[in-house]
């Protein structure tokens, strides 16, 4: 990878970029919804891109 690094998010930031709690994201999780993270050690990690796209891919509008 070229440049600078590939920043990870962790629970916060993708909890805060989709507007949700933090509680929800471990819910999703649990449930195996939500954006695709992977976990480094003990924390939670995730691919902004994943985040991304997953929510991209949401079909449900918000009327």
């Amino acid at each position: 990878m070229e440049g600078q690094p590939h920043q990870l998010w962790g629970v916060h930031e993708v909890a805060t970029y989709l507007g949700v709690p933090v509680a929800t994201l471990y819910q999703w999780r649990h449930r195996a919804y939500g954006p695709r993270g992977r976990r480094v050690g003990r924390y939670i990690r995730y691919d902004p891109d994943d985040v991304r796209s997953w929510f991209s891919d949401q079909s449900e509008t918000v009327t």
